[in-house]
C-alpha cells in the first residue's frame, strides 16, 4: 500500500519527535552534565578574554576556536571551507595589528585604500576589517543553527568579543592616521592592541 502525504509526513514528524525524546534522554546522562560544565567554563573563560580589550588575544583565541573546529568536528566540504576561509582572513587580521599601532606603517596601508568603496567612517576598509564584518557573518549564521543554550551563549559570546575587537581595531586605524577617536563605549576599560 503506498503511502498518502499527509501518512508519511505524519510518520516523519513522529521521527522528528522521537528524536527530540533521545536527545532530551542523553541530556540526562553523567557525561551531559561535565559537557555542560565544560562549555559554561568556555562562555565563562571568553567573557574574560572580552573583557580584557586585548584585540590580539580576542584574535589568537577565536583562531584557537577555528583550529580547533577544522580539526575536530569538520565534517563537510563547506564547513571546513568556511573555516579555512576564516582562519585565513584571520590571519591576514593579525598581521595588520603591528601596522596600525605605528602610524607611519599605517599610512602606507591608508593610501593603498583610498577609494571610497573601500573606506567605512573615514578609515579603511583593510583586510581587518574585512575578516571583523566577516566573521560576524560566520557566526550569526552559526547561531541560526540547531545548537543547545549553552552552545548558543559560546557564539553570542564569540560575537560580542569580535565585534568588540572590531571597535577597538576602528579606534587603532582612527588614532594611527590622526582622526579624534569616539568615546569608547566598548565593555571594558583601558583597551589595548
Amino acid at each position: 500500500m503506498e503511502k498518502t502525504g499527509s501518512t508519511a509526513i505524519f510518520e516523519f514528524s513522529k521521527l522528528l519527535f522521537d528524536e527530540r525524546g533521545n536527545w532530551l534522554e542523553v541530556q540526562k546522562a553523567p557525561a551531559a552534565d561535565l559537557l555542560t560544565e565544560t562549555r559554561l567554563a568556555i562562555c565563562d573563560g571568553l567573557r574574560e578574554i572580552g573583557k580584557s580589550g586585548d584585540i590580539a588575544l580576542i584574535l589568537e583565541t577565536e583562531k584557537t576556536i577555528l583550529t580547533n573546529d577544522l580539526v575536530l568536528y569538520a565534517n563537510s566540504a563547506a564547513m571546513k571551507g568556511s573555516l579555512k576561509a576564516g582562519l585565513d582572513e584571520l590571519t591576514a587580521a593579525q598581521a595588520l595589528l603591528p601596522k596600525v599601532a605605528d602610524p607611519d606603517l599605517y599610512k602606507a596601508v591608508d593610501e593603498t585604500l583610498s577609494l571610497p568603496k573601500n573606506r567605512v567612517g573615514g578609515v579603511p576598509r583593510d583586510q581587518a576589517r574585512q575578516f571583523f564584518r566577516s566573521h560576524d557573518s560566520r557566526l550569526v549564521n552559526m547561531d541560526k543553527s540547531r545548537l543547545d543554550d549553552v552552545e548558543k551563549s559560546i557564539i553570542d559570546e564569540r560575537k560580542r568579543n569580535i565585534r568588540s575587537a572590531e571597535k577597538i581595531y576602528v579606534e587603532a586605524q582612527k588614532k594611527a592616521l590622526g582622526i579624534a577617536p569616539a568615546a569608547s563605549q566598548d565593555r571594558g576599560q583601558g583597551m589595548s592592541l
